[in-house]
């Protein structure tokens, strides 16, 4: 049977609330829009907090009111959760947003008409590829020598770990088939450096760098990655070619 609770809302000083401290959302970039929100709507949507005032959900809401100078929130107790109730309901309310997705038909139809006013949609969100609007949310790098000459190929990827792997394999008593398949997952082991292969990218020919392309070692047209089935590798390839500079 479902439960049914009361829901008070009630106006609590800002400077009352406490953070969660092993809050696993990652919320930094999300606090200017959810501020932008506030100020365009009003606070709308509580805060919730347990019966010690500790955030359950909306850390992001207190950092935009903090960036607002608010200094009282709407905020929504909850007494009627244990301990481990709470925990499953602040990872559960994260996560289950994280299921739905936009029909861009109904969308585009919605956002008519409300030019400036905010709505978390840039402006000339559906411009150019209709077909695939996610092109326009990705900033493609650009590949232009740095150094005089092109890197040796061995500091383009680091083999270690797979050749120690490979060596395991092949010493094995498993059966050759299992040998075969093993030595070909073995591969995924191989630690590319991508600040490297970019340089080393921007002094191939263009018949390498085709080859290149279309192993996905770097994007260059998102079309083509699309095409080629590497559209999922392009957000970590920029954080490793980060991680590298």
């Amino acid at each position: 049977m479902e439960k049914k609770s009361k829901i008070q809302i009630e106006y609590l000083d800002i400077d009352n609330l406490i953070p969660y401290e092993n809050n696993p959302r990652l919320n930094e970039k999300a606090v200017d829009v959810v501020a932008k929100s506030i100020k365009e709507f009003g606070f709308k949507n509580p805060i919730i907090i347990d019966s010690m005032n500790t955030i359950i959900a909306g850390h992001t809401r207190l950092l935009a009111s903090r960036k607002l100078g608010l200094k009282e929130v709407p905020i929504i107790r909850v007494e009627d959760l244990n301990k481990e109730q709470i925990r499953a309901f602040r990872i559960a309310d994260n996560k289950t947003a994280e299921f739905s997705m936009w029909d861009e038909d109904l969308l585009k139809i919605e956002l008519e008409g409300l030019e400036g006013i905010f709505t978390g949609f840039d402006e000339g969100y559906f411009d150019d590829d209709l077909e695939n609007p996610y092109t326009k949310k990705v900033e493609i790098p650009t590949y232009e020598p740095t150094e005089e000459q092109a890197p040796p190929l061995g500091v383009l990827v680091n083999e270690e770990k797979t050749l120690e792997l490979e060596n395991k394999i092949l010493m094995s008593n498993v059966s050759s088939e299992n040998k075969e398949f093993l030595l070909k997952a073995s591969k995924r082991h191989l630690q590319f450096n991508y600040a490297n292969i970019a340089e080393y990218y921007a002094h191939a020919d263009i018949e390498m760098q085709e080859l290149m392309e279309q192993s996905a070692l770097v994007i260059i047209d998102y079309q083509d990655a699309i095409s080629n089935g590497y559209v999922k590798l392009s957000k970590g390839i920029e954080d490793l070619m980060a991680e590298d500079e």
